[in-house]
């Protein structure tokens, strides 16, 4: 609706572009979703399919021509990039004004000096703060997952298990300014599980299939579960199945709240490229950003 409206009222559609580079099956499936969802809400896409053995100065010419294309008002590198692509200085390349991803220094810089700001401009029509163009997405899908349970969060412990630029280090930033009490958990900490066991919130995005294990969990804890790994299953026809972060069918007995793999966060992380993808176009026209967090969705309640 709000797509359609900014057409109506104004004659521009935003436009999303995507870069893929090398031929990742999962990398594929991501685009491919992405590129669907676009369509469905109206938003243009526009793809740019590049080799494995694509050079880093052919991409960052790729991203250069979508730079000048005033069609594009989002551009999205498909990560991971082949390694013989320096990720950082490809990133840097794209605008902040048009960093659908939100992973421009400038616009992670906007993130963490105004936390206190976003939420509150994100679940208000207030216009005056200081906030960034865009938020990354699957951080932001994370933070809508948390708004839509309607439990305060002031004063909560949370923990995030991950630091990287994607999900760890921004959704730490962004429950900072939710007024939450964070420890940032990673691959160096010792005995995560003392820091875990107290969380009243955990949001698990370490890459490890069901690293947290059920009796790490306080009593009622919300566990927002990031991860989406492959782990063995002779049982299934594909010869894995799909899991978290977070040993789901034990946890769930012990969390108040708790979001499944697949279909938990993912489907967040592209309705917030969505939302971020229509700001930018926005912006591009000189209007203010809408909010980002609504009654989007929630995660899966336990009653048992």
């Amino acid at each position: 609706e709000r797509v359609t409206r900014l057409h109506e009222d104004h004659g521009v559609t935003p436009g999303l572009a995507v870069i893929l580079v090398g031929n990742r099956v999962d990398s594929q499936t991501y685009v491919k979703f992405k590129k669907k969802a676009a369509a469905e809400v109206g938003i243009a896409s526009y793809e740019r399919l590049l080799s494995e053995n694509t050079t880093e100065e052919e991409v960052k010419k790729a991203i250069q021509e979508l730079n000048g294309d005033e069609r594009v008002h989002a551009i999205l590198v498909q990560l991971p990039l082949p390694r013989h692509i320096d990720t950082d200085s490809v990133l840097q390349m794209i605008p902040p004004e048009k960093d659908v991803d939100g992973f421009h220094a400038q616009n992670v810089g906007d993130l963490w000096l105004n936390t206190r700001n976003i939420y509150k401009f994100n679940v208000s029509s207030s216009l005056t703060m200081t906030r960034p163009l865009v938020l990354p997405c699957t951080a932001a899908g994370v933070i809508q997952m948390l708004h839509s349970l309607g439990v305060p969060l002031q004063g909560k412990e949370a923990v995030v298990i991950g630091r990287s630029r994607i999900v760890g280090m921004p959704v730490s930033g962004l429950l900072t300014g939710m007024d939450c009490t964070v420890t940032m958990v990673h691959s160096q900490t010792v005995e995560p599980e003392k820091h875990i066991k107290r969380a009243d919130i955990v949001v698990a995005a370490a890459g490890q299939p069901e690293f947290v294990k059920a009796e790490w969990l306080k009593p009622g804890a919300i566990v927002i579960d990031v991860g989406i790994n492959n782990k063995d299953d002779s049982s299934d026809p594909r010869g894995y199945k799909l899991v978290g972060d977070v040993e789901f069918e034990e946890a769930k007995k012990v969390s108040s709240f708790i979001t499944p793999v697949p279909g938990g966060v993912g489907p967040m992380t592209v309705a917030m490229l969505l939302q971020n993808s229509l700001n930018l176009a926005r912006n591009s026209l000189g209007l203010p950003p809408l909010p980002m967090f609504n009654d989007l969705g929630s995660p899966v309640r336990n009653e048992g």
